[in-house]
């Protein structure tokens, strides 16, 4: 059996950005109030000549470069989306069009904010047991075209964004281990509606629905309970751990995980107050943020961590 690697991260942020001050002239906000209890001060919103899958195609094309391979090598396409470009076909075919890497797998994984952790464990499956040598796995997410811009509770709250990872077939350890889970009974705490089923009203569109509260609360017990899991599932201490890579959702879910850990918040790779919550992307955007800065370094333990409406929520244990 082979063991499955990342060999190559990138990313890809919209141009435009949007400060918590630009939502004081359209919400009953202030910038103080966004920043307290979220930590976020910023975001990066696409325009309309962009999509899911174009900023999936800049962030792969740069994974790509940095693991010195070409797009027609892959073998397989998985991106993580909960705001794709159509119903079908997938984002994934879209962007193995785009990358002029046809002709292996390619499809979506919507696991909400925790669909990059899904489909890196998916990806590693594919590995190990051979049925891919090469893989991109993706998170990108078009979250301000799903927001209700009266909720001054979410659209506060989300960004726009891609990152990408190279995965590919090792003899050395790489990705050691994956773990993924879900809870249903949650479903109506943080939602959009299909608007080809719900919607009635010509013009409507389905926004996300969030009970903040609620699932903050969940949030937080369930992934100090999976830090815990992932840990004994690899017979490692917290201390093992050189960095942790948390979803970007709050600064205060993010404090709680890393007091878990009984890590530093200087070992915690922290994008929210600049990107807010970009979903699936959170992950791999962050991972890739890391790594070209050069705080992450080749041997070092990552445990990656996200949960999302489902709920949805799982971790991945990675040494560089």
């Amino acid at each position: 059996m082979f063991n499955a690697k990342i060999t190559g991260t990138g990313s890809y942020l919209p141009e435009k950005v949007v400060t918590n001050k630009d939502f004081e002239s359209i919400l009953e906000t202030t910038d103080e109030w966004i920043y307290s209890r979220t930590g976020i001060k910023q975001r990066h919103v696409i325009d309309e000549k962009e999509s899911v899958s174009s900023m999936a195609e800049i962030a792969s094309n740069n994974a790509l470069e940095a693991a010195g391979l070409d797009a027609s090598e892959i073998d397989l396409i998985i991106v993580a989306t909960s705001s794709s470009d159509r119903v079908f076909p997938s984002t994934a075919c879209i962007l193995q069009n785009r990358l002029g890497a046809n002709g292996g797998a390619a499809f979506d994984v919507q696991a909400a904010c925790s669909g990059f952790i899904y489909a890196l464990g998916i990806a590693t499956q594919f590995i190990k047991a051979g049925g891919a040598k090469k893989a991109l796995v993706v998170g990108s997410e078009a979250n301000s075209r799903i927001l209700d811009y009266s909720d001054r509770s979410s659209c506060v709250i989300f960004g726009d964004g891609a990152g990408a990872v190279v995965v590919e077939a090792s003899e050395e350890p790489g990705i050691l281990s994956t773990h993924m889970n879900a809870d249903g009974q949650y479903q109506d705490l943080l939602y959009v509606n299909n608007p080809i089923k719900d919607q009635k009203q010509e013009g409507d569109q389905a926004f996300m629905t969030m009970h903040g509260n609620d699932v903050y609360k969940v949030a937080v017990k369930t992934l100090s309970r999976v830090v815990d899991e992932t840990l004994e599932a690899n017979n490692m201490d917290k201390s093992d751990v050189d960095w942790l890579i948390p979803h970007q959702a709050n600064i205060r879910i993010i404090s709680s995980v890393a007091k878990k850990l009984n890590m530093p918040m200087e070992k915690v790779v922290l994008t929210i107050e600049n990107q807010a919550n970009t979903s699936a992307a959170s992950v791999p955007l962050a991972l890739d943020q890391a790594v070209r800065d050069g705080r992450i370094k080749k041997g070092e333990i990552v445990l990656m961590e996200a949960f999302g409406g489902g709920f949805v929520w799982g971790s991945a244990l990675v040494k560089m």
